[in-house]
Formats: structure tokens, sequence, C-alpha cells
């Protein structure tokens, strides 16, 4: 990724989520795809979430740790195994929740911060989030699942 921090998911790729990041704005509403339908996977639509993420406080940091996503897996656009990323997340994350694999759980839409929360519930099931800024640090998140 960009060394600005502004490049954040400009440079992604089909299987990285193309979704909002920090620049949330009204962008609620505006990424649902289609009529809505059954769509319990529809990005933007679900109530829950199941994700799994990395936290770094510097940029580099967290540059650092998708590198190695990127090498394994995302290069070839192939999906970040949980475990995989699990490792991942022990080796790099800050956030207590590193040493879980940086498994968050199921949390319900309005638990976490903007930013985290526009890419958490925009990042497609099995993808994995190009890197973003939040108000906690720099992070890229793994969805696991959606549900309503």
């Amino acid at each position: 990724m960009g060394k600005d921090g502004k490049g954040k998911e400009a440079k992604g790729k089909g299987k990285q989520a193309a979704g909002s990041s920090d620049d949330a704005g009204g962008a609620k509403g505006g990424k649902g795809k289609g009529k809505g339908g059954k769509g319990g996977d529809d990005l933007g639509t679900c109530t829950f979430v199941k994700a799994r993420h990395v936290l770094c406080e510097k940029q580099g940091k967290i540059n650092e740790a998708y590198k190695k996503l990127q090498e394994g897996w995302l290069d070839n656009g192939d999906k970040v195994p949980p475990a995989e990323f699990a490792k991942v997340a022990q080796e790099f994350s800050e956030c207590p929740s590193g040493k879980k694999g940086g498994d968050l759980g199921w949390f319900p839409r309005g638990k976490m911060a903007g930013p985290f929360q526009e890419v958490a519930f925009n990042t497609p099931v099995g993808a994995t989030s190009a890197p973003f800024k939040s108000t906690h640090g720099y992070h890229f998140i793994l969805c696991e699942g959606r549900k309503n």
C-alpha cells in the first residue's frame, strides 16, 4: 500500500474491500447493492458482523503486517484463511484481541467507532480490507460473517 496514508483503498483489488473508510460521511445507506432481496450478506445492510482485525499505532507497522498477507495470499487473488490472519494478528496487533488472533467475535452495528464500523460492515465475507485509519490507530479487517 502507499506510504502516504491517503491511498487506503484506492489501490484495492477485487478481492479486497472497496467500501468506504474514514471519510465515512453518509455512506451508511448508499452502500447496499440492488433492491435488498434476501441479502443477509448484502454489504452494508446486515445487523451483525463477525470480524478479526489487526491494530497498530504506526502506519509503517500496519503496512508491514498487511504486506505479509499480500505476499502470501492477496497478490495471488486468494482469500486469507482465518488461521493465517490470526498468526499475523498475534505477531503485529497492539490490540488486546491480538492475543486471540484479532478475533472480535460478533458485534452489532453501532458498537464500533465510525471508520471501523464502515469498513467492517462493507467488507465482503471472507475478504480482507485494505489498511485504514481510525481514532485508535491503523487497522485492517478480515470479515468472517454477517447476519441480521
